[in-house]
């Protein structure tokens, strides 16, 4: 029986997408493939579920910055939905350009209702891309949280916004009773500090030193605020502290702008690695079994890679499973010893091929194809097919 070649990408941000990836590959291996490709919970979450077998509902909701876009998430008729935060809340969003303090999450909160109201029983919410820092404040209030001020005024929508958080009401909250939530994501940060959402990732999305320290300070008023309003998080853990500050300074609180914190908080959230729990939902352990290879890969292989991205997730599933792992790439900046100790062999980068960047982004297909058939005359495959 001939073995396969488990065919496992992630997307080449800018160029192409994890299947696009995935379909080069396997046209340049030129022997029997099996294609899956896979998301780390961030920009393309929901095109690798599509590609696994999910079915796309595609959706009218609130942009970052309150303009109407199309927003799709994955959909399995068994009551499993595939969120991904950037295709409603991402920077690619943005029509005009940043808007650190302004930006909201509001739009994957209409996501997130539509897939209950559709009879959702597990929802997985994929957190990268964001464009928002607001503590998931505007995802609350898509699913009906108040948040009001001194005045019982609603707040306006962004992070900035809730430095004048009094209380915050969920009579109106959407039933979501018997749904598990899941977040998948490979940040690690706390709400709050200098490594939380406004300090690390407020920069990336437009903030400057001001803004910052308006959005640490808003953000930290909604954690304070969520440990007292109506008991909301108020049980006391063990060691004394406030449910909802134990929440604030778990891992992955920060990740998104906080909209980890919301999840956790107002939706009762698990969150989990990424890659590990994606490649769970898509099977992956089922179908290395029999495989001879294993071709993963992401636009750069570099240090952020070795932080729970894609390439070195998929390397480790495999491992589990016996299966020797190589990876393709646009560039790569990981020495061979770092690839060695995150369980790839070897990497293929298109710039190997074309030392220009621009070319490789424009011409990424092409180059892909012969990039594999590279790996596969080094990896002599096309004998073990025969």
């Amino acid at each position: 029986m001939v073995q396969h070649v488990l065919v496992a990408p992630d997307k080449f941000k800018g160029s192409l997408t994890a299947a696009e990836v995935a379909s080069r590959v396997s046209a340049g291996l030129g022997v029997p493939t099996v294609e899956l490709p896979v998301a780390d919970g961030g920009d393309g979450t929901v095109d690798a579920a599509v590609a696994g077998g999910f079915g796309r509902i595609t959706i009218e909701v609130t942009g970052p910055t309150g303009e109407r876009v199309p927003a799709s998430y994955a959909w399995q008729p068994t009551g499993t939905a595939v969120i991904e935060l950037a295709e409603a809340s991402g920077l690619r969003r943005l029509p005009g350009g940043h808007e650190p303090l302004t930006a909201t999450s509001y739009g994957t909160g209409e996501l997130i209702a539509d897939a209950v109201r559709r009879g959702a029983k597990r929802v997985v919410l994929g957190l990268g891309g964001s464009a928002c820092t607001d503590g998931g404040a505007g995802m609350a209030q898509a699913l009906g949280a108040r948040l009001l001020d001194a005045e019982g005024r609603d707040l306006p929508r962004g992070g900035a916004a809730l430095k004048d958080l009094a209380r915050i009401d969920l009579s109106g909250f959407l039933d979501i009773s018997g749904v598990e939530f899941v977040v998948a994501s490979d940040v690690d940060n706390p709400l709050l500090g200098p490594h939380g959402a406004a300090a690390v990732y407020g920069p990336q999305k437009g903030a400057t030193p001001e803004d910052v320290t308006t959005l640490e300070a808003a953000l930290a008023r909604l954690a304070a605020v969520a440990t007292t309003t109506h008991g909301l998080m108020g049980a006391v853990e063990h060691d004394g502290v406030p449910r909802a500050m134990g929440v604030a300074g778990a891992p992955g609180a920060g990740a998104a702008g906080g909209v980890g914190f919301a999840a956790l908080t107002f939706l009762h959230a698990e969150i989990r690695p990424g890659i590990e729990y994606l490649l769970d939902l898509l099977g992956f352990g089922e179908v290395v079994l029999g495989a001879r290879l294993v071709v993963t890969g992401e636009g750069s292989l570099d240090a952020q890679s070795l932080r729970g991205k894609a390439p070195v997730g998929v390397a480790q599933a495999a491992a589990r499973a016996g299966v020797s792992v190589v990876a393709v790439c646009g560039r790569r900046t990981l020495t061979d010893a770092e690839l060695k100790a995150a369980g790839i062999e070897a990497a293929y980068a298109l710039t190997d091929l074309e030392p220009d960047t621009e070319r490789c982004m424009a011409e990424a297909g092409p180059l892909l194809e012969r990039l594999a058939a590279r790996l596969a005359a080094d990896r002599r495959l096309a004998e073990g097919a025969a």
